[in-house]
């Protein structure tokens, strides 16, 4: 039994010394350093993939995976926290095999570029990783363009070879907004949540490297000192096809559908109901801008259509004042005309329209209502 205890305790400080002395360990000659991309999963925090770094040393029975991902739905209101712009994200690492496995369970292509590093460079992005994990560097705020886990490893990647070399080169002419449509597909309401809550910045042209397949293609081409810096990527973990688990409701006609069982309904109440609906979000859309650091929820066009305005229709027609009722309708409806003008060149117009039409034809049944109530009011 002592002997046990013994053999125990000095495996413990063998294992103990060795996660000490790992920031500083000295990395083989053979070792091979790469980026693996991965695919998008089904739910909504990874609809856009993943990148990650990987270090793999055989000599020293070393294969590291370093994640800048990972977040903690544990942490203190951490929805609030997500939306103003401070949660913190921090970097893991974590053995090959699991980040394998992980892939493997969720059903997502891995693909993995290895970088042509000198010794020195290899052992300068391994230092330069484990001293952010053993250090305040290990938490970052996350930027959904600007700072995730894609731009992290850009940036490492480019502070290793001691100059920018890794920049964008795919979908340059096109805008923030426009790059993100093909990972929403067969995924519309979660498409028409983040294009509501997205404003002006995701209309900008997207010159920033922040999704993972951006950063896979642009790595193909980049070189430093004339020498590429990657070899072609190869295909580690291949995603067996299968249907699609998004459901089959989630698309833009089960949207309209029940936008146009409203509209038919011909009531009032169904009418102010989702006016309210509309108002609230208008007003979440107006606050969040203030509150949030999160540049990409600022300036948004879309408080046109989720237009606050919309309660003081309900209010003022809550007390029969419908001169009032027929003036919101009426600036609302041009409103509508200007937000329409402002979508014409951007991809969520046709997202939008069922709830522009809606929100027109149930603002000319207020206006038909109003002037009947004015006219018998008159005689």
């Amino acid at each position: 039994m002592l002997k046990n205890k013994i053999t125990l305790l000095f495996l413990l400080i063998f294992v103990l010394s060795n996660s000490f002395c790992f920031g500083q360990m000295p990395l083989a000659k053979t070792t091979k350093v790469s980026i693996l991309t991965c695919e998008k999963g089904n739910e909504l925090y990874s609809l856009f993939g993943h990148t990650a770094i990987r270090i793999k040393d055989d000599a020293n029975a070393l294969d590291v995976v370093y994640n800048y991902g990972t977040f903690d739905f544990n942490t203190e209101n951490f929805y609030l926290k997500f939306v103003k712009g401070d949660l913190r994200y921090f970097v893991t690492a974590y053995n090959y095999n699991e980040f394998f496995y992980e892939y493997t369970l969720e059903n997502r292509s891995i693909y993995e570029q290895s970088l042509n590093l000198t010794d020195a460079q290899k052992q300068l992005l391994f230092d330069t990783l484990n001293k952010s994990l053993q250090s305040d560097e290990k938490y970052y705020t996350y930027k959904f363009i600007d700072r995730n886990c894609t731009n992290m490893v850009v940036d490492k990647v480019n502070q290793t070879l001691g100059e920018k070399c890794i920049v964008k080169t795919t979908e340059k002419d096109l805008s923030y907004r426009q790059i993100l449509y093909p990972y929403l597909k067969n995924h519309f309401y979660e498409n028409l949540g983040i294009n509501i809550i997205f404003g002006q910045k995701t209309d900008e042209k997207g010159e920033k490297l922040f999704l993972p397949n951006q950063f896979m293609e642009s790595l193909k081409v980049a070189k430093y000192k004339g020498i590429s810096i990657s070899e072609t990527p190869r295909t580690i973990l291949k995603a067996t096809p299968s249907e699609s688990k998004t459901p089959f409701w989630n698309n833009i006609y089960s949207f309209s559908l029940l936008l146009l069982l409203i509209v038919l309904i011909r009531k009032s109440w169904a009418y102010l109901l989702f006016f309210g609906i509309l108002g609230l979000v208008g007003v979440f859309l107006s606050l969040v801008g203030f509150y949030s650091f999160h540049e990409e929820v600022t300036k948004n066009y879309n408080v046109l259509l989720f237009n606050p305005i919309l309660l003081l229709l309900i209010v003022y027609y809550w007390r029969k004042n419908f001169v009032w009722v027929k003036r919101i309708a009426q600036f609302i409806i041009v409103l509508l005309m200007v937000y329409v003008i402002i979508l014409l060149n951007k991809p969520n117009l046709v997202m939008f329209m069922p709830i522009i039409i809606s929100t027109i034809l149930m603002l000319f049944y207020f206006l038909r209502k109003s002037n009947k109530n004015l006219l018998t009011s008159v005689k």
